[in-house]
């Protein structure tokens, strides 16, 4: 079942698609939220975020993808506010979604895609609830990556210009400035739960070696879990049939794992200290 709710973040309303399989599957349900990218949208290029969504409810997942504010049919403005409202926004997703009825709090996974995976890294550090993290072709320099995917003369006309118009989107200057100040790169440390860094060769918007930068740093962590796929031929949306089959193939197969590992780790701690039925003579 797919049902179109709305989201209160602050004095802004986001519009969000809720999906559940609840004929199939009972009990307490695993939950994905995914956060899109730069001027995105739920729905996502070639509908990815769609075909994606319904994949991932057949496996038993419910699954919540949703518009920033000034995205998609969410309220408010994209190019006023910045990064942290972007932050701000997703907590308050969070919030909501912890609070749905259903869900099992202790498996509910961020998946985020461009921009939205940088967002969805620090949103995870911040919240320590989430300890299941999925990137695909995740930005790593927030600043860089978006200054050089709108143009550097356009960036510079910010600075003289009330906003610059970037495919129909307003984006001032603060937003350019509020950017500068993250590094998802610099915080991997601080996550310590489990990631998949999903990335196409093809990626002219976001170089596929930020992937492999990022799966070493994860690697340095003494807690956590991390996992790199990379697509040949993708490109940063997936866009090809090739491209996306792949991509939900792999982060299908990875969350089975990982949610198999987790419920074989609560297993193993609930009966560690258990007295053994034949002791020693």
């Amino acid at each position: 079942m797919e049902k179109t709710i709305t989201i209160p973040a602050g004095e802004t309303k986001l519009a969000a698609i809720y999906h559940t399989n609840e004929e199939n599957y009972k009990g307490k349900r695993p939950l994905i939220i995914i956060c899109h990218g730069f001027v995105g949208s739920k729905t996502g290029v070639n509908r990815l975020f769609v075909k994606a969504a319904r994949e991932f409810a057949k496996d038993g997942f419910n699954v919540l993808r949703f518009d920033y504010a000034g995205c998609g049919e969410s309220e408010g403005d994209y190019g006023t506010g910045g990064f942290d409202h972007l932050l701000v926004q997703t907590q308050h997703v969070l919030d909501f979604a912890f609070g749905l009825e259903g869900i099992d709090p202790s498996r509910v996974i961020l998946v985020g895609h461009s921009l939205g995976g940088a967002v969805a890294l620090l949103s995870a550090i911040r919240d320590t609830r989430i300890h299941k993290l999925v990137m695909w072709a995740a930005v790593g320099q927030p600043f860089q990556d978006i200054v050089r995917i709108v143009g550097e003369t356009e960036y510079s006309n910010s600075f003289y210009l009330p906003y610059i118009d970037h495919e129909g989107f307003a984006l001032t200057n603060r937003f350019f400035r509020s950017l500068a100040g993250y590094k998802p790169f610099e915080e991997v440390q601080n996550y310590t739960g489990d990631v998949l860094l999903v990335h196409g060769t093809n990626d002219e918007a976001i170089p596929a070696k930020y992937s492999f930068l990022y799966h070493s740093a994860f690697k340095l962590r003494k807690r956590g879990r991390s996992d790199k796929e990379i697509i040949f031929g993708a490109d940063h949306t997936f866009s090809s049939i090739d491209g996306v089959n792949q991509l939900i193939h792999h982060t299908r197969r990875w969350l089975a794992s990982v949610l198999k590992q987790q419920q074989r780790t609560v297993f193993e701690r609930e009966h560690e200290y258990q007295t053994p039925l034949f002791g020693c003579m």
